[in-house]
């Protein structure tokens, strides 16, 4: 089935004017050779005419239009001759070499050099006479600068096709590791906040249920005291956190974030919290005294940890004691925290389990293992492992 080729508009403008201008030169009578065998004035006409056929198809079909061109100014030279056949032939060489395969695009200026040095040798042995290199010249100008040339503006638009291309892949990288960071850092922002607002709140759900099932001052009075407080502190760090999204604070100092010198203090509050549960906290910390102080990172994991461990404790726990203990061999810091496992009466405050999700992903991120789980059916036990080298939280 034969499917037809719409030449492009800047091939139609260049082959009318190629047209107009070789019947321009005709009428002219300005011509490139004389004596040939065809001297008829209006031969000259046909080969002009087909090159500027050709024109038509540099863009859309160039091999054609070259194979078609070639013969043309074969013809023409049997004729009187036009100039504007020769320069539309180069335009077409031009084309062919531009717009054509890459085989195309390879072997052509191979090909035109090999003629173009090949006729030089062939006219000089013919002609014996100098200005026989003249015609090689010619023929170069004619056939092989325009097939370098359009080899260099093809280069030229690879190149600047695969900067574009590059260009574009490089924004969609940019673009993913955008993505990417920002999901980490909801990611980390959403385990900041589940740590440092749901012991409070957990608390504040506990002593709440007891004042109003418990009809006794004294115990409302304690239970409404340890809510103010848990209220507090509790809005203290979302202020603390609100701080740190803020852009363009007045304060650009960052806030301290908390260490393991600061367990104390949890260790107290959990106690406070959990009196009218029955759970008694403790901090076994059996690292080496005078203990160089651990990597922020580090420090900043096993605290939060420890402060999750003892929000499920307070939540879940059944009444008894609740250890937490500190161990550092040799490169790894050992956080572990035991409860007693099964139900206990009291008010309780629901989980949704993003506790145990978040300590497993800050434990990853610092590339240390988790496990949470009963032991011997009694206890329920948190450990986590550190590493304190800053290579192999890297790695």
């Amino acid at each position: 089935m034969f499917t037809s080729i719409r030449p492009h508009r800047d091939d139609v403008a260049l082959a009318v004017s190629g047209l107009l201008g070789g019947l321009l030169l005709w009428l002219l009578g300005l011509h490139t050779q004389g004596g040939r065998l065809f001297s008829a004035p209006w031969v000259t006409l046909v080969p002009l005419a087909v090159i500027a056929g050709t024109e038509l198809l540099r863009r859309s079909a160039p091999c054609t239009a070259l194979t078609v061109a070639v013969l043309a100014l074969i013809a023409d030279q049997f004729t009187r001759g036009s100039l504007a056949t020769v320069l539309m032939f180069t335009d077409v060489m031009y084309a062919a070499v531009l717009y054509g395969t890459p085989a195309a695009a390879r072997r052509l200026p191979v090909a035109t050099l090999l003629i173009t040095v090949a006729s030089t040798i062939g006219f000089l042995a013919w002609f014996r006479r100098p200005e026989a290199l003249l015609i090689g010249v010619v023929i170069g100008l004619v056939s092989f600068i325009p097939a370098i040339t359009g080899v260099s503006v093809r280069n030229h638009r690879t190149a600047a096709e695969a900067a574009r291309l590059a260009a574009a892949q490089t924004a969609r990288l940019a673009e993913m590791d955008r993505v990417q960071a920002v999901i980490a850092e909801r990611a980390r922002m959403a385990r900041e906040l589940h740590d440092m607002v749901a012991n409070h709140l957990s608390a504040v759900a506990i002593h709440s249920t007891a004042a109003l099932s418990i009809d006794d001052p004294d115990t409302s009075r304690n239970a409404l005291k340890v809510i103010r407080e848990n209220s507090v502190e509790g809005l203290a760090e979302m202020r603390r956190l609100i701080g740190l999204l803020r852009e363009g604070g007045e304060d650009g100092a960052p806030a301290a974030a908390p260490t393991l010198a600061s367990l104390d203090a949890l260790i107290e509050q959990a106690n406070t919290n959990g009196a009218p549960s029955g759970l008694v906290c403790t901090l076994e910390d059996i690292r080496a005294p005078g203990s160089a102080a651990l990597p922020t990172p580090v420090e900043l994991a096993a605290y939060r940890i420890a402060q999750e461990s003892l929000t499920n404790a307070l939540k879940h726990a059944a009444p008894g004691p609740v250890t937490v203990r500190l161990d550092l061999t040799g490169d790894v810091l050992a956080v572990e925290v035991t409860s007693v496992s099964g139900s206990r009466p009291g008010p309780t405050a629901p989980g949704s389990g993003a506790g145990l999700v978040g300590m497993r992903e800050r434990v990853a991120l610092l590339g240390g293992s988790f496990e949470a789980g009963c032991v011997d059916g009694a206890l329920w036990r948190v450990r986590a492992e550190l590493p304190v080298r800053e290579r192999e939280m890297r790695e």
